[in-house]
């Protein structure tokens, strides 16, 4: 196994909580030093900072691994709770080192923090892939966000770099200061204030819906010009009424997707660090963890909580 795989990646940084229901599941932006390698090992060395997002493996010969959409081939294994290629269960994050296949790590450039990085790693590419492959990504569009959350405030901050004018669209008023003066936004629609929501109609070229709670969509396909792109990035529980009439009125497209490849990964945490996009975080140690996920619960953080595992868990003997 050690010929072909880094091994021992020591969480000297970190990985983060998202904000769901069962977040004890969720271990999976992951960064941190790499301790040993394999004899095969190409790409990485001892010393060098790296992160694992959400994937650690696939079958390698689909036409979405020859795409490098891993992330969309259908043998796909998840970095937690998934069973790997010898049988076991994948167990994320939550440790002070793992083992991982070379093609599923992420090199972490060297301005870029690891506390900082770990997040990228899901909310980042998450907002960072729709952007580029819908075009989304040119100078002087108008880009809408949906939902300023963890996926939210990323997706300000990577079109705000492509250079976008940014909309932020929430249900949350006093939200509205945060999204412009914190996170750069141009402007804000309270989504449940009728009149802004008319004065906005047909001003957007795109729009990425982040949020994971239930809501109409006819509203927000509204603020959309001719040819403009709805891309869904959250995940609602219960399924969205798609009202079909104003798609038609317009040539509009509803579209989703699903984090990023391990190519694109990379492209997104290299142009985070060009660009200065960090994520809002608090680090906690590993003894806060139950309260930290009381607070994810009532959505009390800002907007991820990092845990520094390199510092307050210690190996076991």
């Amino acid at each position: 196994m050690l010929q072909t795989l880094v091994c021992k990646i020591e969480f000297q940084g970190l990985i983060h909580l998202i904000l769901i229901t069962w977040p004890t599941k969720y271990r999976h932006e992951i960064a941190g030093i790499v301790t040993e390698v394999g004899s095969k090992v190409q790409k990485f060395k001892v010393g060098d900072k790296v992160g694992v997002g959400c994937l650690v493996g696939s079958c390698r010969s689909c036409q979405s691994c020859h795409d490098n959409l891993e992330n969309y081939c259908s043998s796909s294994i998840l970095t937690y709770s998934a069973k790997n290629i010898d049988g076991t269960i994948t167990y994320g994050g939550y440790s002070d080192s793992m083992v991982a296949d070379e093609h599923f790590v992420i090199s972490i450039p060297d301005n870029l923090p690891l506390d900082a990085a770990a997040p990228l790693l899901c909310a980042g590419i998450t907002v960072y892939s729709p952007l580029r492959y819908f075009g989304l990504d040119k100078p002087g569009l108008h880009i809408g966000v949906v939902g300023l959350g963890g996926l939210g405030h990323m997706a300000v901050k990577f079109a705000k770099a492509f250079g976008a004018k940014v909309t932020v669209i929430s249900t949350s008023p006093n939200k509205k200061e945060e999204a412009i003066q914190n996170l750069g936004a141009d402007s804000f629609l309270i989504s449940r204030d009728p009149d802004q929501m008319q004065a906005a109609i047909g001003t957007l070229d795109g729009i990425i819906d982040t949020v994971s709670a239930f809501h109409p969509l006819l509203p927000v396909i509204s603020l959309l010009k001719s040819h403009g792109k709805l891309v869904m990035v959250g995940a609602p529980e219960q399924p969205l009424e798609l009202p079909v009439f104003p798609l038609l009125l317009g040539r509009k497209l509803i579209a989703g997707s699903n984090i990023g490849g391990l190519k694109e990964t990379q492209e997104m945490i290299d142009f985070a660090a060009k660009h200065n996009i960090k994520p809002e975080i608090e680090v906690i140690p590993i003894d806060y963890v139950n309260t930290a996920i009381e607070r994810l619960l009532k959505a009390d953080v800002k907007y991820r909580f990092v845990i520094d595992i390199g510092n307050t868990l210690k190996p076991s003997s």
